[in-house]
């Protein structure tokens, strides 16, 4: 790995009982990497945190030191950066994690749902989205005691409360930590293809209140301050017209066979709907 001095204004060694530990200091914004995961990758897997034996703490003390010097004459800001200044990961990506397998070829994220994701998931098929449909990725790792989520916030999802179990925006990341870590590839790959979060702020889904009528009064549609999303501009193609009736006829029969409860069977329904 590579990082530009513009990327780093600090750098620091700190000699702990048993080794000791190198750090670099990115600016805010500087790492799609950093910016999927909230600057929340564990110790083990953080590429600017270095154990260092006890052995090599004069080296490390000497490195963090001709760092430093490097540095003064460039007098780099401690701002946020206005760009991403390291790459993201090669594409295409794809990684096989306890809920799923995602992939993103640069220009689509798709996930399919393994055999023990949550039959609410399943019901839905595939997920595909587009670069352009996504607002933000949200990623927090697997523990190991507590189970983590690959989440991709887009324009047409409504906020549901659904828990990362359940959403169809979300991988549950619950199965072997180590493995699952490797999602954060994915997070970073498409997070260093959207618009750098210094261009405008983070936008939040909506409330789903916002998308049911007011107590008392007709349907939402039938309001004039109707909230809902934009209906799509182009019509879809013919192709997935059958797809998706093929699909809600399947969910209605999981419905009615019990497979589905009715909240289970809204909820899904509703997510299919979103996805085409």
């Amino acid at each position: 790995m590579s990082v530009p001095l513009e990327a780093a204004p600090g750098i620091a060694f700190a000699p702990e009982r048993r080794r000791g530990r190198l750090r670099l200091r990115l600016r805010e914004g500087a790492d799609p990497l950093l910016q999927a995961t909230g600057g929340r990758p564990p110790d083990t897997a953080d590429p600017y945190r270095l154990s260092v034996g006890l052995d090599r703490a004069g080296t490390a003390e000497y490195l963090a030191e001709e760092v430093r010097r490097a540095l003064l004459p460039d007098r780099i800001p401690e701002g946020q950066a206005t760009a991403y200044l390291l790459p993201g990961p090669p594409v295409p990506v794809s990684v096989r994690s306890s809920d799923g397998t995602v992939s993103f070829d640069g220009t689509r994220v798709r996930t399919d749902w393994a055999d023990t994701s949550d039959r609410v998931k399943r019901a839905t098929g595939p997920r595909i989205n587009h670069v352009g449909e996504l607002l933000q990725v949200e990623w927090l790792p697997n523990s190991g005691q507590e189970a983590g989520y690959l989440h991709f916030v887009t324009r047409e999802a409504v906020f549901t409360g659904l828990s990362p179990e359940k959403d169809p925006y979300a991988l549950d990341l619950w199965g072997s930590a180590r493995r699952d870590l490797l999602t954060a590839l994915v997070a970073t790959a498409v997070t260093a293809r959207l618009p750098h979060p210094s261009a405008h702020p983070p936008a939040t889904p909506a409330p789903v209140s916002a998308f049911l009528p007011a107590a008392g009064s007709g349907a939402a549609g039938d309001r004039p301050d109707d909230h809902r999303p934009p209906a799509r501009a182009v019509p879809p193609r013919a192709d997935h017209h059958d797809v998706l009736l093929r699909r809600l006829r399947e969910l209605g029969q999981w419905h009615r066979e019990g497979v589905l409860t009715d909240e289970e069977f809204a909820m899904t329904k509703a997510a299919v709907l979103r996805g085409f």
